[in-house]
């Protein structure tokens, strides 16, 4: 039995990893797709009608001409984030009553038909189209949780959770590389088709998923501990789309008054710390770039740097935490984001930043994987799925706000003052936290 849960924990970290290389590496890509959608739709059509609110923006907040792209490809990663937000809870909770397989196969095709789209994106609305089915089939994710929150122990769940945190590390670093490597291929030889080529690599990498977790993936619940109904699922997941039903988890059912108290402290602490994060992460490279003149390519060291530390975290001590100590190490976690973007708002020098960035790795590595594994101990078997699906997407719906509300104040108020009120607003969650009961 124990083989078969560690073969399942595999499974899933494998199947991440296909997932978040194929997602990952488009990123390096976005400002040479936007600017080849704005050559020739050359001033007519759904890019240069969405470019033209941008631009109102860049003017308004009297950012320099170079930021028009960066927004652009934020106002995209907002639009996925929010289709996740919405997407999440519902796939969860049809796994709650169908199984955890059968939903992660629908999401894993939707993902790579988003693919497939991209690579026939002749024009900017079939690449909106492709995003568009990319985000609403992101619930593979928080499936992923709820799959090893069924085959885990208290006990060996902070272990597995840490895997899927380096799945995460290891993705973020390697993706990009692989994007990085397209565009280099391609910069000589910008045709019309030339986006194709990493398009089908992208969709190489989601079908492989597909079959792999087609052919290697067990069903994690049980009949016994499935959901009776889909009415009772449905209305759930639906009441998560009102952000007041979200925080106070609603939909799901059979909680005792301290599991929905604990769901509901966990819900504000994260997605809290995730809309401050998510928003200084965002305007990092904003920072890198205009102050302290960073190439793409050293950004690119950088970030590589971040989920070096990462994964080597994770790796090597996160995952053998006791269960007991998650909580502290999240609160932990929570209090070193703090001095890391104080360190990035402050600094003046290298030195400083290098400083910062350093502890925002740390910090990182240890609260997502924390609070992701606290999440998945609470509540009933029958309701893992929409848990974890509407903690994640309390965690898409933080990342859709924050960088739109981050990168405006970086640059009303400049970048000192906005990483110090981020700073400031971020002992909110520790001190959520703190008030939760140890799991």
């Amino acid at each position: 039995m124990n083989e078969s849960r560690d073969n399942t924990v595999r499974v899933v970290f494998v199947s991440l990893l296909l997932d978040l290389l194929a997602f990952t590496m488009i990123l390096p890509l976005l400002p040479a797709l936007l600017d080849h959608y704005k050559e020739i739709e050359n001033g007519q059509g759904l890019y240069s009608a969405i470019f033209k609110h941008v631009k109102d923006i860049q003017v308004f907040f009297d950012a320099p001409d170079k930021v028009s792209t960066v927004l652009y490809g934020g106002f995209l990663g907002s639009m996925y984030s929010f289709l996740q937000f919405l997407g999440s809870p519902i796939i969860g909770a049809l796994s709650d009553i169908y199984g955890r397989k059968p939903l992660m196969l629908l999401c894993l095709t939707g993902v790579s038909l988003s693919y497939l789209l991209w690579a026939f994106s002749a024009n900017f609305g079939i690449f909106v189209l492709a995003r568009f089915v990319g985000g609403i089939s992101k619930g593979n994710i928080s499936l992923s949780m709820a799959i090893i929150s069924d085959v885990t122990s208290a006990e060996t769940r902070g272990k597995a959770m840490a895997l899927v945190g380096i799945a995460f590390s290891v993705g973020f670093v390697v993706g990009p590389m692989i994007g990085a490597f397209f565009a280099w291929i391609s910069s000589g030889n910008r045709d019309g088709t030339w986006y194709v080529i990493p398009a089908m690599f992208a969709l190489f990498l989601a079908l492989s998923d597909s079959l792999f977790v087609s052919y290697y993936l067990k069903e994690s619940l049980p009949l016994k501990n499935r959901a009776t109904t889909l009415a009772k699922g449905l209305s759930g997941a639906i009441s998560y789309i009102n952000p007041t039903d979200l925080f106070q988890f609603n939909g799901v059912s059979g909680l005792s008054r301290q599991d929905r108290q604990d769901l509901k402290t966990l819900g504000r602490a994260y997605f809290i710390y995730l809309f401050a994060y998510s928003g200084l992460e965002f305007t990092l490279t904003f920072l890198t770039h205009h102050t302290y003149g960073f190439t793409s390519m050293q950004q690119g060291w950088m970030f590589l740097a971040i989920g070096l530390i990462m994964a080597i975290l994770q790796g090597g001590w996160v995952r053998h935490i006791p269960p007991h100590r998650m909580k502290a190490v999240s609160e932990l976690g929570l209090w070193l984001v703090i001095p890391a973007f104080i360190c990035i708002g402050v600094a003046s020098g290298i030195l400083v930043l290098c400083v910062g960035i350093f502890l925002f790795a740390v910090s990182t590595a240890m609260v997502v994987t924390c609070m992701m594994t606290l999440v998945t101990r609470i509540g009933p078997e029958n309701q893992k799925g929409v848990i974890t699906g509407t903690f994640r997407s309390l965690g898409a719906l933080a990342r859709a706000c924050g960088p739109v509300v981050a990168s405006s104040a970086f640059w009303c108020i400049g970048s000192a003052s906005t990483y110090m009120i981020g700073a400031l607003f971020l002992m909110l969650p520790p001190l959520i936290l703190h008030g939760m009961r140890v799991l």
